[in-house]
């Protein structure tokens, strides 16, 4: 491990899909000492969300190595690579196994990277859960002031250690600031599970053809997250491509994919119900609107935006109106609107280096154990193939060996059975529930 931050500087990356992957990939470049030669190495946990090769080109991120692994190959290659700092980009089960094995795996040595982890975006939902599955990392970063304070409560609520929440920002957040367009453009940012609904989804999208109806002298955008057959973090059902096959669509009105900065370049409205890019939007001062239509609930995610001064209805936005962010509320979500972005990782960086700079650190030591948690922990370890202990299972994957091409072949009929599952099976199961 070097002693000087102005060294080479071994970071890896374990994200479990897209998005995890952009989160993981642009916050370790974020919160690396300055001055470091980074070398990113890139590891895709095999799973249902496992990015696709497209997927990854529109994130953008380039590792100096990518590849995909299972939890157990993962555990093994970093008990004997001499990485600086691994940033676990994975939901929260995944993360506390990892925890668990990366203890078990590097047990006696007397160093070991820098542990960090934490949350893609908006963290609206089970929030006790997430946090203490994450606990037991050196830093647990939070993307916001009011995430910090909710973060130190719940780890301080149930007396387990605080000290690793670490307050920083979105790491995606950046681009040009607001400048009006020609034609003025309309974009809306899908989500792939809110809302959930064929009812909801086909609802706002009527609606956004609609808007493009009634005011044909702008350009009206949906912006998608994945195609058919690709998933990202949370499963799509019903993707808008879909249902828009049986719609006629005005001149003014497109479906795009890329890269979401590149599509917020030429954004002079983005409306949303929920996502993240809501914030990215509102970071570069684009006038931005989270819609009320299907009510203001928890379930849809858009309570969090509670008190922004952007909630607005459909039928507001197709008589004009222009939503105005509230100062306070924005400077409280890490969007750094006033400037301050790029001293939002300053102290994450200098956290890091002193760990970086440690004689020794400390065995990592989650909040969930045999003893604290002997009805829980011992599923999520499993589902990983590992044990109570964070030992590999009997019959766990062999490390650094490559599958054979005829179980690849498994491999990826088995992920598009359940893809083609998910997307077309269930829903039609659904809808024979109903009748």
């Amino acid at each position: 491990m070097p002693a000087s931050t102005t060294k080479s500087l071994r970071v890896a990356v374990l994200a479990d899909s897209d998005t995890r992957w952009k989160w993981g990939s642009l916050t370790a470049n974020r919160i690396s000492p300055s001055e470091s030669d980074i070398r990113l190495d890139g590891f895709l946990l095999r799973g249902r969300a496992t990015p696709t090769a497209r997927q990854l080109e529109e994130v953008g991120v380039r590792a100096d190595s990518l590849r995909e692994v299972t939890a157990v190959e993962f555990l093994r290659h970093m008990a004997k690579e001499p990485y600086d700092v691994l940033v676990l980009a994975l939901v929260g089960g995944a993360v506390q196994a990892m925890l668990h094995g990366l203890a078990r795996a590097w047990d006696g040595r007397a160093e070991r990277p820098v542990v960090v982890t934490g949350y893609v975006g908006v963290v609206y939902e089970k929030l006790a859960d997430g946090l203490l599955l994450r606990h037991g990392a050196d830093l647990v970063l939070a993307n916001s002031r009011q995430d910090a304070d909710r973060f130190r409560a719940v780890y301080e609520g149930v007396g387990a250690d605080a000290s690793a929440v670490t307050e920083v920002a979105l790491p995606f957040l950046g681009g040009a600031a607001y400048a009006k367009n020609d034609p003025y453009t309309v974009v809306f940012a899908a989500q792939p599970s809110v809302p959930e609904s064929r009812k909801d989804r086909t609802y706002l999208l009527n609606r956004l053809i609609q808007h493009a109806t009634l005011h044909p002298d702008r350009e009206v955008l949906l912006k998608l997250r994945s195609k058919p057959g690709e998933h990202t973090t949370h499963i799509e059902e019903l993707p808008y491509q879909k249902l828009a096959q049986k719609t006629d669509l005005p001149a003014n009105f497109r479906l795009v994919y890329g890269h979401m900065g590149e599509v917020l370049d030429r954004t002079d409205l983005l409306v949303t119900i929920s996502s993240t890019a809501a914030l990215e939007s509102l970071h570069r001062r684009i006038p931005t609107v989270v819609l009320s239509d299907l009510g203001v609930r928890e379930a849809l995610g858009n309570h969090h935006f509670v008190g922004s001064g952007c909630l607005a209805s459909w039928d507001q936005l197709d008589d004009g109106h222009q939503p105005v962010a509230d100062s306070q509320w924005v400077a409280r979500q890490g969007v750094a609107a006033d400037g301050s972005y790029e001293t939002a990782f300053d102290v994450a960086r200098f956290r890091i280096t002193e760990l970086l700079e440690a004689a020794e650190l400390p065995p990592l030591a989650p909040y969930y154990t045999p003893v604290t948690a002997p009805g829980y922990l011992p599923g999520i370890l499993a589902r990983h193939h590992l044990g109570p202990d964070g030992s590999p299972l009997p019959g766990a994957p062999a490390a650094d060996k490559e599958p054979s091409p005829v179980r690849q072949i498994v491999r990826r009929a088995a992920r598009g059975a359940y893809r083609h599952g998910v997307q077309r099976v269930a829903p039609v199961i659904r809808r024979m529930g109903e009748l």
